[in-house]
């Protein structure tokens, strides 16, 4: 894949971004704020300082600062799948553009939003201790990257495997080895933050499943506008269809009289 083409997919997925990030947005506005007001008011309510001034207000935050950080993640997370769909266009099967557009945002999703979830799942305003705050990062973004590691060790197992077991069982050897070394790992790595005490179950609750629900729609979207734009780069309309001035084309057949 020449510079050229590289350069066009990575424009074309942070187009994807944009639009992924605007969807992401309009989820998170209308499912999420809820709870996180939810969250804001038991954190008023059991503070100890009050009066204090808000540098930038609720309103504010909930709009225009939700909207730039969407579309912010969205356009990186656009051009590093775009990246990775580069590289991994015609080396993990036969697939066209579309299927491996919508086979990466999957990895990306379960790799990089779903099995961190598991272990460090998003928590509202008034959850965890600000002292912990860059200790709980570090252990999120160590979470990230073990699990994105883990998936192309088992990616290159599983490829090692293929041609003595076959493509099923190699993919699901590489992936029980891919669950099991991952259990043992989040076994071993530190628990999150206690819950506050009486904090609201059900806020918590859909918090989290908001939370985890824009990483879904964003990954989604990204893997169902990328591969359309790709195919377009990859796939001119009419390259593989022969015109009558194509001397390798077949003659027509001569009319019946």
């Amino acid at each position: 894949m020449n510079s050229a083409t590289v350069r066009a997919l990575l424009v074309r997925g942070m187009i994807a971004g944009v639009l992924a990030g605007l969807a992401a947005f309009g989820f998170a506005f209308l499912v999420g704020e809820p709870s996180v007001d939810a969250a804001i008011a038991f954190e008023s309510a059991h503070s100890q300082e009050h009066g204090e001034e808000e540098l930038v207000s609720r309103a504010l935050q909930s709009t225009a600062g939700l909207a730039t950080a969407a579309l912010v993640y969205g356009i990186a997370l656009g051009g590093i799948t775009a990246l990775a769909f580069c590289f991994a266009m015609g080396r993990i099967g036969r697939f066209g553009a579309r299927a491996t557009a919508a086979l990466i945002a999957l990895g990306g999703f379960v790799t990089v939003a779903l099995v961190p979830f598991l272990k460090y799942p998003a928590s509202p305003p008034a959850v965890g201790d600000p002292a912990t705050l860059d200790q709980r990062t570090a252990l999120f973004l160590l979470m990230i990257a073990l699990s994105v590691l883990l998936a192309v060790g088992a990616l290159l197992l599983g490829r090692g495997l293929a041609p003595r077991w076959g493509s099923w069982n190699a993919a699901v050897a590489a992936g029980a080895a891919f669950v099991t070394v991952l259990a043992v790992a989040m076994a071993f790595l530190p628990a999150g933050d206690a819950l506050p005490e009486h904090f609201p179950a059900a806020v918590l609750w859909e918090f989290r499943l908001a939370s985890l629900g824009v990483q879904a729609l964003l990954w989604a979207a990204l893997g169902l506008i990328l591969g359309p734009l790709a195919a377009r780069v990859l796939e001119p309309r009419g390259a593989q269809r022969p015109t009558s001035e194509d001397p390798t084309a077949p003659p027509a057949s001569a009319p019946a009289h």
